[in-house]
């Protein structure tokens, strides 16, 4: 009798869900150069697979592969394709012949914030992992940013290169993030369906939420947010001292 594939039985249901989301990223960098709306949707659909994945791992059960293979997915959906977003998008505007200069900032722009998403995720693997906090903007987080800005038009190809050079930075800062509360994010990952799903202006309407929402965790995030995990963190003990409450488990670190 035949042995199922030695990969075959280290992935779990999570697994399933974090490689697909891989596959949806790469989808997404190869839209990229046909329709840039096209690709912000895919992103953000591997941003909801990306939570999901969580939520599945919680649920059934983890694998020891799994965090490898969320790393490696993220990269490709957070990383490389809103990347490639950004470079089709000051290219064309761009071109080499007229504007050598943008051109090559534009093409800096979109291989740092591809090496600093590379940078933050193996850092948080080996010291965030697991823990309430992570340190610079979340993957996700600034991928989210990047795709709804395409998908309300506000992204112009200036906007997108310095908004790309802003969340490159952002990745590799040492200020901390807190994890989103499990309903808020629920409510994020509502607001990004409804972008991905809605067209015209409903779907406008979403993208917009969706770009207030994650522009003011981006920056807003670290100084108030912070606050309220405190004191839920605070409530949580109180409660459990007591002997009664559930404390509310914090999303994953890279999920927005």
């Amino acid at each position: 009798m035949s042995e199922r594939p030695r990969f075959l039985t280290r992935l779990g249901v999570a697994d399933a869900v974090t490689v697909g989301n891989a596959a949806v990223g790469t989808l997404a960098a190869v839209a990229a150069a046909v329709s840039p709306t096209l690709a912000a949707r895919l992103v953000l659909l591997a941003a909801i697979a990306d939570g999901l994945d969580g939520v599945l791992a919680r649920r059934y059960g983890g694998t020891a592969v799994g965090p490898h293979l969320d790393s490696l997915a993220d990269v490709a959906s957070f990383g490389v394709a809103p990347a490639l977003v950004v470079a089709v998008a000051g290219t064309e505007r761009w071109p080499w012949a007229d504007a050598p200069l943008r051109f090559a900032a534009t093409l800096a722009v979109a291989a740092a914030f591809v090496a600093m998403a590379v940078v933050r995720l193996g850092v948080y693997n080996v010291e965030d992992e697991g823990e309430k906090t992570t340190h610079g903007v979340q993957t996700t987080l600034a991928a989210t940013v990047v795709a709804a800005a395409v998908l309300t038009h506000l992204g112009t190809p200036a906007v997108l290169v310095a908004l790309g050079a802003v969340l490159a930075a952002g990745m590799v800062t040492p200020v901390r993030y807190p994890d989103l509360h499990a309903q808020d994010a629920v409510v994020m990952g509502a607001v990004q369906a409804l972008a991905v799903l809605l067209t015209g202006r409903p779907g406008a309407v979403f993208a917009f939420a969706l770009l207030f929402l994650a522009l003011g965790y981006t920056f807003l995030g670290p100084s108030f947010y912070w606050r309220d995990v405190d004191d839920a963190d605070g409530d949580a003990e109180g409660a459990d001292r007591s002997g009664g409450g559930v404390a509310v488990e914090a999303e994953d670190g890279d999920a927005a």
